[in-house]
């Protein structure tokens, strides 16, 4: 492996794991594999970069683009790319953080919600539009992450941003979860999808599930699986 000129890995980042946990894990076993690069008589002779370019919730699973090495600098050109998810949304209750991270605080009716106006509503999510994240999010707010202030109970306005959905296909619907897949651009917040959705059919909704399957043309079918890596790490020394 070329540590000093680097590489663009793609990661299947496993549930519950954040972006930063996934590349303290690489980093780690990186520099544990290949110590000697790094280190001599026990002092640092070179610093390894490793980074990612876009963030994935805890709760989410699926493609994290891990650069490494002089392919650092290439980070900010995977981070304006398009973005594909599958998930599901559950229908008829709401969670402040608008995902399972907190409890429900509201609950809806849903008998009014039919196939129909399912495929219709989701139609309307096409195109540009202004979304404002949720206040369980990483977008930094006077220095502090919003998720931070949020789960210290201080109130958060968040500012609306310019977002473009390209495709919004659902694709099976078994009550109250509705299973989906959408295209969108960056800075794209799948869980407020959720959230409006269940707003425009009148009822209370909040993202059950979420996978990230591809980022421009980088597919999670050709990820490595962490842990797998993690453990091959070893054997790729040349």
């Amino acid at each position: 492996m070329d540590l000093e000129n680097g590489e663009v890995l793609l990661i299947n980042k496993p549930l519950f794991f954040t972006s930063f946990d996934a590349v303290n894990k690489l980093k780690y076993a990186f520099v544990k594999a290949f110590n000697h690069h790094f280190y001599e008589n026990g002092k640092r002779i070179r610093k390894f970069k490793i980074g990612h370019a876009g963030t994935l919730d805890p709760l989410a699973t699926g493609l994290l683009i891990i650069c490494y090495g002089k392919k650092t600098k290439s980070i900010n050109d995977f981070m304006g790319m398009d973005k594909e998810y599958t998930g599901s949304i559950f229908l008829g209750a709401t969670r402040p953080s608008c995902d399972k991270e907190t409890e429900v605080d509201q609950t809806f009716e849903t008998s009014q919600i039919t196939a129909d106006l399912i495929y219709q509503t989701a139609n309307h999510f096409l195109g540009e539009q202004m979304q404002i994240p949720p206040i369980f999010s990483a977008i930094k707010k006077d220095g502090i992450r919003a998720y931070q202030n949020a789960r210290d109970g201080v109130e958060v306005e968040m500012t609306a941003r310019k977002i473009k959905i390209l495709e919004f296909e659902i694709t099976k619907i078994d009550m109250p979860l509705v299973y989906f897949r959408i295209v969108c651009s960056k800075g794209t917040y799948i869980r407020s999808i959720a959230y409006d959705f269940g707003k425009k059919l009148q009822s209370g909704a909040y993202l059950d599930s979420l996978c990230r399957t591809k980022i421009g043309e980088f597919e999670l079918v050709k990820a490595f699986n962490l842990e797998d890596f993690v453990h091959s790490l070893p054997k790729l020394e040349k």
